[in-house]
C-alpha cells in the first residue's frame, strides 16, 4: 500500500506544480530519485502523465486522468452546456453523441456520452482515447488549431488505422481545409472498423477549439445522401454549445 500511497501524491504534485522535473519532486517527497523516476514512468504506461510538449524533461497530467473526471465535469461550464444539445441531437438522428476533448495533440478524451435506442449501436466508454488525425471528433478540432500545431502532428508521422485513414500530410492538409469550409468533419471507416461519424468543433472566446461533439453509427446505418443533414445538426450543435458556454 506504500507504493499507491506514493503514487496518488507523486500524481497530486504533478497535478499542483506541472510541469514539473523528477528534481523537484525528489525534494518535494525527499525520495530517492530512482523511485520518483519509477514512479512517474509507471503512471505514464498507464496514462495517468505526460511529458511536458515543450519539455520533455518535465512531466504533467495525462489523458487518463479525463476517465475519472465525469462527475466533477457536470459542475464545469462545458458539461452544463452540452448535456442538453447533445440530448436534443441524439433525439433528431437516434445516434450515439458523444463529447470529446482534446488532450494537447496526443489524442481526443470522451468525457460525455448519450445513447440512442438501437439494438446495434456504437460505444465510447467514457475516458476512451483515440489519435487526432484518424477520427471525426480529432479532425474537427485540428481543423481549428494554429498551422504549427497541425505541422507538429504530421511531422510525428500519421499512423495507418485503416485503408481510409488519411495518412499522408497533404490529404491531411486538404481534409482540414475542407472541413474548415463544411464546418463538421466525416469519419468513414477510417478509426475503428465499421464505425461511422460526423463532428463539429466546440469553440472557446477566442475561437480555439475546447471540445468536439459527434454524432456516431455502424456503418451499416451511414447513408451518403443525409451527411449534409448530419453535418449542419452536428455543426448547429456545437455552436449551440459553444453559445451556452459563453452566455450568448
Amino acid at each position: 500500500m506504500k507504493s499507491v500511497t506514493r503514487s496518488l501524491r507523486i500524481l497530486e504534485a504533478v497535478a499542483q506544480h506541472q510541469p514539473v522535473t523528477v528534481g523537484e519532486l525528489t525534494k518535494i517527497f525527499e525520495l530517492p530519485k530512482s523511485t520518483v523516476q519509477r514512479t512517474l514512468v509507471t503512471l505514464s504506461e498507464a496514462g495517468w502523465l505526460r511529458a511536458s510538449r515543450k519539455d520533455t524533461t518535465r512531466w504533467e497530467i495525462g489523458a487518463r486522468v479525463l476517465a475519472v473526471r465525469p462527475a466533477a465535469l457536470q459542475g464545469s461550464s462545458l458539461f452544463a452546456a452540452a448535456r442538453e444539445p447533445m440530448v436534443r441531437l441524439r433525439d433528431a438522428v437516434n445516434e450515439t453523441i458523444h463529447l470529446s476533448v482534446p488532450d494537447a495533440l496526443h489524442c481526443m478524451v470522451v468525457v460525455d456520452r448519450v445513447d440512442c435506442d438501437h439494438t446495434v449501436r456504437t460505444f465510447h466508454a467514457i475516458g476512451d482515447t483515440s489519435p487526432l488525425h484518424a477520427t471525426a471528433v480529432g479532425r474537427a478540432v485540428l481543423a481549428h488549431l494554429p498551422k504549427q500545431d497541425v505541422e507538429e502532428l504530421i511531422t510525428r508521422g500519421l499512423e495507418r488505422y485503416s485503408d481510409t485513414t488519411p495518412a499522408d500530410a497533404d490529404g491531411l492538409r486538404a481534409e482540414l481545409d475542407r472541413i474548415r469550409a463544411d464546418g463538421y468533419a466525416v469519419n468513414l471507416n477510417q478509426y475503428r472498423p465499421g464505425v461511422c461519424a460526423l463532428a463539429a468543433p466546440v469553440l472557446d472566446e477566442g475561437g480555439a477549439p475546447l471540445a468536439a461533439v459527434a454524432v456516431s453509427m455502424p456503418d451499416s446505418r451511414y447513408d451518403a445522401d443525409r451527411v449534409p443533414e448530419w453535418g449542419r445538426l452536428v455543426a448547429a450543435t456545437a455552436a449551440e454549445i459553444t453559445g451556452r458556454r459563453q452566455g450568448a
